[in-house]
């Protein structure tokens, strides 16, 4: 079916054939919204008071627990769509209900990459906001690797995944792809988790998976590293600048360390330095923040590195990230200037 090129507008239904996605073809109906995702409509203007997204399994509602007055995020799944009760297992086994601390300010792709509805907002974050996500992302993956009982490899690191509270402090969220590491695999190197089932999204996802290859903390390392050259330079790993050719890695590696401004956001180009103290000129402000953003640029490199053994650890990646925002703030001054 191509109704294409016919200025509708409204709700696309998700019902006959607007179920298969690949069947159907809606381009330049710009009023047209909701569907199927695959269809790549924008989201609908939202008709029901307390609506806040919409999922492959179901919906997503702004809630209120009277009972100690806290907002929160409900997680309602469509048991009529196909693998529902498979996410719904996934994700909280055999609990009959979701609900969420609600974050306030969304998800990280939503800040980096806005919608048209979006845009007019002041979505833009500072060097430092970015660099405090980077920090409470490698926390969280710190966590998960090394203080649970068994290793937890999340699998599914992308902006989308990345949410924000009122304070913009980071939580790693959606666990639906996460898998166990077995006790013997303690070098999380080797272990007997298979990826022939990981799907994650392609440009985030370990190359190691698309291969078969095992399941393994450092397969979440490389997707951190290209979630990081994303916050930074703005520009997803789908990019239709890169190919097979030239990657966001590939296209991050070249530019360092010489040409590492010319690569990042625009937004952390244009000469205002935020976090400045009385006793900092501007330009001595400016110079700290392009070696921030090189030695942060370096620190991406080293995460997204094709081979498994080339990657940094996640303790190394939280001792190199902090004390990036340390020197950012005048803290490791006396290390920069030897």
């Amino acid at each position: 079916m191509n109704p294409s090129y016919n200025n509708f507008e409204g709700e696309a239904t998700q019902e006959g054939i607007f179920k298969n996605a690949s069947a159907v073809s809606v381009i330049s109906n710009k009023k047209l919204c909701g569907g199927s995702p695959a269809l790549l409509l924008p989201r609908c203007p939202c008709q029901y008071g307390n609506l806040i997204g919409v999922g492959s399994y179901g919906f997503v509602y702004k809630g209120y627990l009277n009972c100690i007055g806290k907002i929160v995020t409900v997680k309602v799944l469509n048991l009529q769509q196909g693998g529902a009760s498979k996410s719904f297992i996934a994700e909280c086994d055999d609990f009959k209900a979701l609900v969420f601390d609600y974050m306030a300010n969304g998800n990280l792709e939503q800040w980096l990459h806005p919608s048209l509805d979006e845009q007019h907002q002041s979505k833009n974050l500072t060097f430092i906001q970015r660099l405090n996500i980077a920090v409470d992302i490698a926390s969280a993956l710190n966590y998960l690797h090394n203080s649970c009982e068994k290793p937890v490899v999340h699998c599914y690191l992308k902006p989308s995944n990345i949410l924000l509270d009122d304070d913009m402090n980071a939580h790693v969220g959606d666990f639906g792809l996460a898998r166990f590491l077995s006790e013997a695999s303690s070098s999380c190197f080797q272990n007997h988790a298979k990826s022939t089932n990981i799907k994650g999204t392609i440009g985030y996802v370990a190359l190691e998976y698309g291969m078969g290859g095992e399941v393994s903390t450092f397969g979440d390392i490389y997707s951190y590293g290209i979630l990081l050259l994303e916050i930074f330079t703005g520009k997803k790993p789908t990019d239709e600048i890169f190919n097979k050719s030239v990657t966001l890695h590939q296209f991050a590696k070249l530019a360092s360390p010489e040409r590492v401004m010319e690569i990042v956001d625009q937004n952390l180009q244009s000469g205002k330095v935020e976090g400045l103290i009385e006793s900092q000129t501007h330009t001595n402000a400016e110079s700290r923040l392009e070696m921030c953003l090189i030695s942060t640029v370096t620190v991406c490199i080293a995460c997204s590195m094709i081979t498994v053994k080339g990657r940094m650890d996640i303790r190394d990646v939280m001792v190199e990230i902090q004390g990036i925002r340390d020197l950012y703030f005048g803290a490791g001054i006396h290390s920069m200037n030897n």
